[in-house]
């Protein structure tokens, strides 16, 4: 089940990289869900005033919106970092994407000061790897896209 900070991470990551509103069909694709699925939490994001969705031109997040999904992104990014370089566990990514959604605040603080963030965060972000990209200099990145490729 997608949260709704992972859609809202989702639509910030495509709208980064277009340039501009997100297309349900990416961002659908990006969380391996149906454009129905999306669509749905797209109009439940809207009704909460952190997204506003124009038909056939896509999903742009609203300045509220924005500063959610760089938070979800950022405890994201602390997260993968945490199992990189703390746990050094292989298939990271996966894992990441299972915790993000039970990992609060607190515990995303706590991890924090074990890892060694940079300060750019969530900036740093690669969203065509899906992974930090100063993790990308740490790792394999054939591994990585041979993961995202699963």
């Amino acid at each position: 089940m997608n949260t709704q900070n992972q859609y809202l991470k989702a639509i910030y990551l495509v709208q980064e990289q277009d340039d501009g509103p997100a297309s349900t069909g990416r961002v659908a694709d990006l969380l391996d869900v149906s454009p129905a699925s999306a669509n749905e939490m797209i109009g439940k994001l809207e009704e909460r005033g952190l997204a506003d969705h124009e038909k056939y031109k896509g999903v742009s997040l609203t300045d509220d919106g924005i500063v959610l999904a760089r938070d979800a992104l950022q405890t994201y990014c602390i997260i993968e970092r945490f199992l990189v370089e703390v746990l050094e566990v292989e298939e990271f990514r996966a894992e990441a994407r299972s915790l993000e959604t039970v990992i609060d605040a607190t515990v995303a603080e706590r991890l924090d000061t074990i890892i060694d963030r940079p300060p750019d965060c969530p900036d740093c972000f690669d969203a065509e790897h899906d992974v930090c990209s100063r993790l990308l200099s740490e790792i394999d990145v054939d591994s990585v896209e041979s993961e995202a490729a699963d």
